[in-house]
């Protein structure tokens, strides 16, 4: 049970989004994580949509997760796609329902041993910016107060990247969430180096990424970089 104490801190975090330092990837991966801490989820994963209003994945909270929503994103149908595109909340989901509803899409959540799936949309008003999706291995269903504590969540991401907007003007929303996808790409690539050079899992080959972005205070997409170019090596990253 999380504690009322850590759902302020949590707000909190997802509100101070007015930080010189502030990265769009590290916050939606933050928002990922923390929804699977407190609402008792098994994975989460966030999409925003690009320049064109296409859903791209920006954040998963796992690899199985990534794959699955890549899986979503590909043919464009599941619960998150629908989410985006309505504008309202689907959820408890079962491996059935889901099936009927996104054949392929339900598939997989069936070979993924999840038994309910929930999409919550990053709205604010008649703006939606994308989707997170929950997923749940355990039996029973996401209660009134755990929807309630999902919307919320997703309600402050999205209030805190229009809030980042507002501030710095001379940036428009899209730019930042185009710049945002940018860096997911060069930051897989880095991921996937680091993990063939060095012998590392994927998980863990992003987390020391993001670990030494968060030390150093650098943006992981320029830690990504420099893995890339090879200026950064896995002794420096992994060094206290």
């Amino acid at each position: 049970m999380v504690t009322q104490q850590r759902l302020i801190q949590i707000f909190v975090e997802l509100a101070d989004t007015l930080v010189d330092e502030f990265d769009v990837v590290d916050f939606l991966h933050t928002l990922a994580s923390t929804s699977v801490e407190v609402l008792d989820a098994d994975a989460a994963g966030l999409m925003l949509a690009d320049q064109r209003g296409q859903l791209q994945l920006i954040a998963a909270s796992s690899e199985e997760m990534r794959t699955l929503e890549l899986f979503e994103l590909q043919g464009d149908d599941g619960p998150c796609v629908d989410a985006y595109r309505h504008g309202h909340a689907i959820t408890n989901v079962d491996q059935d329902t889901a099936e009927q509803r996104w054949p392929s899409f339900g598939a997989a959540v069936r070979a993924g041993n999840f038994t309910s799936v929930h999409a919550v949309p990053l709205r604010l008003r008649d703006q939606t910016i994308g989707a997170m999706n929950l997923f749940m291995v355990r039996a029973g269903q996401l209660s009134d107060s755990d929807l309630d504590l999902a919307r919320g969540l997703a309600d402050m991401a999205t209030i805190g990247l229009l809030q980042e907007r507002a501030v710095r003007e001379q940036h428009i929303l899209a730019e930042q969430l185009q710049g945002a996808l940018n860096s997911r790409v060069v930051i897989e690539q880095a991921k996937g180096i680091l993990a063939e050079r060095h012998n590392l899992p994927l998980p863990q080959a992003f987390s020391v990424m993001r670990t030494y972005a968060r030390r150093t205070g650098q943006p992981l997409s320029q830690i990504a970089i420099a893995v890339i170019d090879g200026t950064l090596d896995q002794a420096t990253l992994t060094a206290t």
